[in-house]
């Protein structure tokens, strides 16, 4: 087995406000030096690092606004939030827990800090991904799936190196709870210091890790500080390892075969024609995606 090398790390650069809720920096598309088609189907990666929110009444949020044509993947690791929809649904995800929304043919949606979490403030930190969905799959309905870290599939490393929460594809034989619109892997791993995980993805998915807190070895070679993203080679070796150098290291693991469809963005639509991105609007303008 061939080690599959690191291509690219990238720390933290310019941050923007969603809202006035989340404090995110990008890691792939516009000005981060990473084409979003280079880590097809994760086409964008916000990342929001422990930041601390005084107490505030009403919460902090992001109102009302579309999705049409993809996914969006929100974990929580520090905070509460708080979402509801055009469609009556609403929820809280709160530290380990992700919610997996498909907006597929079209939705409103809106985030907020959950109400009693924003009363007393904390220290809040977010991952939230932007899924493609292949061409067929992009009308259909809107649908969630939450994923409550309490009842995630958990593979215990050997030595007492820790865990792997496994939200979608599978870690050593054991399959995570989410529904995938194509193959893909999203894991949370959870390290004590010097455990030890080992991964191997097929070569051709576009792989890449988040450090969400302490400190990382790759490959017994490279050091990778928290708050870094790490992108992998295509088309070497399929395997790494990685091993904590630091206490209650938690890393966000992602591999995806690329779906290698045309892509158009729009905002918060994506579609595969420009065609396709005029019709989006036309049926957010028409009211189709419900109101909140």
């Amino acid at each position: 087995m061939n080690n599959r090398k690191i291509e690219r790390i990238v720390k933290p650069g310019a941050f923007n406000w969603v809202g006035d809720a989340f404090h995110t920096t990008s890691f792939i598309g516009n000005n981060t030096g990473i084409a979003r088609h280079r880590m097809d189907p994760f086409i964008a990666i916000g990342y929001n690092p422990p930041y601390f929110f005084t107490p505030k009444t009403p919460p902090r949020g992001v109102g009302s606004h579309p999705h049409k044509g993809f996914e969006t993947l929100t974990m929580a690791y520090q905070g509460r939030i708080a979402h509801s929809d055009s469609k009556g649904n609403h929820g809280v995800i709160g530290e380990g827990d992700a919610q997996w929304m498909t907006a597929g043919s079209g939705i409103l949606h809106q985030e907020y800090h959950e109400e009693e979490w924003s009363k007393t403030g904390g220290l809040f930190q977010m991952v939230q991904l932007w899924v493609n969905l292949p061409a067929k799959d992009k009308e259909t309905p809107a649908h969630y799936q939450d994923l409550y870290e309490k009842e995630m599939t958990k593979v215990l490393l050997e030595n007492d190196g820790g865990l792997v929460d496994v939200l979608a594809g599978s870690y050593l034989g054991q399959a995570g709870k989410a529904t995938t619109y194509s193959p893909m892997e999203v894991y949370n791993v959870r390290l004590n210091k010097s455990g030890k995980a080992t991964f191997q993805f097929p070569n051709h998915y576009n792989t890449a890790m988040i450090v969400i807190s302490g400190g990382l070895l790759v490959n017994d070679t490279e050091q990778v500080p928290t708050d870094n993203f790490v992108m992998f080679e295509n088309g070497g070796g399929d395997t790494f390892t990685v091993e904590a150098t630091e206490p209650d290291t938690v890393v966000l693991m992602l591999s995806g075969e690329p779906l290698n469809e045309p892509l158009v963005m729009y905002g918060p639509f994506v579609m595969n024609t420009e065609a396709q991105i005029q019709q989006a609007i036309e049926d957010f303008n028409s009211g189709k995606f419900g109101k909140i």
